[in-house]
């Protein structure tokens, strides 16, 4: 490529995206982001901010006032929950059963917090019980971990993690991001102190926007340590006792100050994301919360009802296995990558491969968001089909199609 080459305008080839995420954004959600930009503190943009903060509470299935949006994507909300909360020396336990447990290690790590790991094998997850021995053990600041990982296709189980958290005087930080509205996920219900999430999967938005929820117990620790930066301070402010929070970007008490009624100047609010944002959760709520995660556990069915019907056999722990996200093993002797782009190519369709110990052992096939429909999981398991039989795999013919109408007629669909 030149230097002073201008390139052609945009013009992405269709893809239905049937991968671990991002995931194909709703309509609804595109024409949001083709909306007119306003100033970040125009009464009417504000107006849609507080929208914002009352549509995500009922996503979160939360009470908590301090409920908004970080800007960037899933992993700038793990970020800011840590980097808020953690201060060097603070100890926190980190249950693993994925890539993103090892993430939040790294984070943690980051902020030169104590990490106390417990590991199960990747595709199973933990028993409560484990996570509270160890947090007897350790007596951790907090507990951080994932609901759903997208890397091992599993999701743990948090109705007691937050009775565990609040019996050892934790506090409990949970990555929504792979999960959110796939699944049940009651906040408030589950005692849970601090969680985030994305738009990019079950929310089927585009990345970029991080929705978080933390209660008052979580907004007294962050509020003990804010600090405001010179050139936006109010007179007479006076910083609080505690150790500054190390990232400006992700500092939670100034974002609280943004988002609240004191609306004092941080940064510059991504708007069109906003509105994408707005809208995905628009989208979720007129269809049911409960209605959005049975249509997921219906598309899972079909599609391990299929696969297996092919003769392929679905990774990891089918009692815990996430709705939106199905890991399959790839047959002996199949060149995974050489199938995958043959459905990319020939069908327009993505599907994932994995991470760490299982690259190049599972693909990861995602029904999500927009995408989590009879017709997708129809279409993806037929070019499956079609691109295995092609490489000379002895799969039967039809059946595995069959198979998932019969999920979608048992369900009257």
């Amino acid at each position: 490529m030149a230097d002073n080459e201008i390139f052609a305008e945009l013009n992405p080839p269709p893809r239905l995206m049937m991968g671990p995420g991002p995931v194909n954004v709703s309509p609804r959600v595109l024409n949001a982001m083709s909306m007119p930009l306003l100033g970040q503190f125009d009464p009417a943009f504000t107006g849609y901010m507080n929208e914002v903060m009352t549509l995500y509470r009922q996503i979160f299935q939360t009470a908590n006032q301090w409920t908004f949006l970080i800007d960037g994507t899933a992993r700038a909300g793990i970020e800011t929950a840590l980097v808020s909360i953690l201060e060097p020396g603070d100890t926190v336990l980190v249950p693993v059963f994925g890539r993103f447990g090892h993430l939040l290690t790294e984070i943690a790590e980051r902020c030169q917090a104590k990490v106390e790991l417990i590991e199960t094998e990747w595709g199973t997850v933990f028993d409560p019980g484990q996570i509270e021995e160890a947090a007897k053990r350790t007596r951790p600041k907090l507990v951080a971990m994932c609901q759903g990982d997208t890397s091992t296709t599993v999701a743990q189980p948090l109705a007691e993690i937050g009775d565990i958290c609040q019996r050892y005087d934790a506090l409990s930080y949970i990555d929504s991001t792979a999960s959110i509205v796939g699944m049940d996920l009651p906040v408030d219900a589950w005692k849970l102190d601090i969680v985030s999430a994305g738009l990019q999967k079950c929310l089927a938005g585009p990345p970029g926007s991080a929705p978080i929820t933390f209660n008052d117990r979580v907004a007294d620790i962050i509020n003990a340590r804010k600090h405001i930066e010179k050139g936006i301070r109010p007179d007479g402010f006076q910083a609080a006792s505690g150790r500054t929070i190390a990232s400006n970007y992700f500092d939670l008490s100034m974002l609280m100050d943004y988002w609240s009624e004191t609306r004092l100047n941080h940064h510059t609010e991504a708007t069109s994301i906003l509105y994408a944002a707005r809208e995905c959760a628009r989208i979720v709520l007129q269809e049911g919360l409960n209605e959005t995660s049975a249509r997921h556990a219906l598309a899972s069915r079909a599609m391990v009802a299929g696969l297996q019907a092919m003769g392929l056999k679905i990774f990891g722990d089918l009692e815990n296995k996430m709705p939106n996200v199905t890991g399959v093993h790839i047959p002996d002797g199949v060149d995974s990558e050489a199938i995958r782009s043959d459905m990319l190519n020939d069908f327009g369709i993505e599907i994932g491969t994995s991470f760490g110990p299982l690259h190049g052992k599972i693909w990861r096939i995602g029904a999500m968001g927009y995408n989590c429909q009879k017709h997708n999981i129809l279409t993806c398991l037929n070019a499956l089909e079609t691109t295995l039989r092609l490489h000379k795999v002895g799969v039967p013919s039809g059946e595995a199609v069959d198979a998932a109408i019969a999920e979608y007629r048992a369900a009257g669909q």
